[in-house]
């Protein structure tokens, strides 16, 4: 994680720096992210005579991918959060073709087929999943902190690509005890991996971090999407794939202090839903983590995190608690 002195030089300095030059190979349009962004995504359909199943298939760059078969849907929506089956591959042809245990199967024209164990053949569709909560307004009583067309709400923070936030931004007015809600889209980097792969990170107080990353079909850690970074990994991986918008409803309080401001009494908590899934539900935060701009646990800004990759965000509230 970078870790940014609170200077006000330090915070002009964060505003110019050329992420783009920093992220190699990152896209923001699909019209012009090539031909395996059409491959990768999310497909869901049936093996056998009726059994369901999902899978996520991930771009490695040059043609070459990963992908995961879930076992009655995907994550979110079915799957029994156990089995799974991982296969790679590359294309062939212009026809991915991937393969695994006793999985064998192509992808073209968004249907994923195939067979899997004794010739059992599997058909699935590609589809686009949308978040309950994507586009939410905030309820009466609500601070509106980002609605695209400004960034008066904060200190740092600039306009991109016309009416989206890009990183960093911290906002100007410190919050306590409040239900944010957030939308993000991370780059389609498919030759990046890890921590390389469109990061970011959503700081509650500036100082407790809800990872943001394009881990689309990854394990799901603590340092992956969703995870509160050095502390807890998100109960599922509900990241949807590179340049689809997803949401962050995060209800947090924060820790409590004596009189004396010093004395540490309870700590603070966050219940996280990640495109309308609970994957953090009432954690307790023991300390800080790494990369915000302190570490007192007292109340603080919202901070969106540079960490050179072009993330956006939108439609930004928060209601006091």
């Amino acid at each position: 994680m970078l870790r940014f002195k609170r200077s006000f030089a330090g915070l002009l300095a964060l505003i110019v720096i050329p992420t783009f030059a920093l992220a190699a190979d990152a896209f923001l349009d699909p019209k012009t992210a090539g031909p395996d962004f059409a491959v990768q995504g999310e497909y869901v359909g049936t093996i056998g005579a009726n059994a369901k199943v999902g899978a996520q298939v991930v771009a490695l760059g040059g043609g070459r991918f990963d992908a995961v078969i879930y076992t009655n849907g995907l994550p979110g929506a079915g799957w029994d959060g156990k089995s799974k089956i991982h296969l790679h591959g590359d294309t062939q042809e212009s026809v991915a073709h991937l393969k695994g245990k006793n999985f064998d199967g192509t992808i073209r024209d968004g249907l994923f087929s195939g067979t899997a164990e004794d010739g059992v053949k599997f058909e699935l569709k590609k589809v686009e999943r949308t978040s309950p909560t994507l586009g939410a307004t905030p309820p009466p009583g609500g601070i509106v902190l980002f609605d695209g067309k400004d960034t008066n709400a904060w200190q740092v923070g600039v306009l991109e690509e016309g009416s989206l936030l890009g990183v960093p931004a911290i906002t100007k007015q410190p919050f306590e005890d409040f239900l944010l809600h957030i939308e993000f889209r991370t780059p389609f980097m498919p030759r990046a991996r890890g921590q390389g792969r469109g990061n970011s990170g959503v700081y509650l107080a500036d100082q407790y971090e809800v990872q943001v990353l394009d881990s689309f079909g990854l394990e799901g850690l603590d340092n992956e999407c969703g995870g509160i970074y050095k502390a807890a990994k998100p109960l599922v991986n509900m990241c949807f794939p590179p340049l689809a918008w997803q949401t962050y409803d995060i209800d947090f309080r924060t820790a409590r202090f004596a009189p004396d401001g010093k004395t540490k009494k309870e700590n603070a908590s966050v219940t996280v839903r990640h495109n309308g899934v609970p994957i953090q539900y009432n954690l307790e935060l023991k300390s800080a983590t790494p990369g915000g701009h302190r570490s007192d646990e007292h109340p603080g800004a919202i901070f969106l995190q540079n960490h050179g990759n072009p993330v956006r965000f939108r439609n930004i509230w928060l209601v006091p608690r």
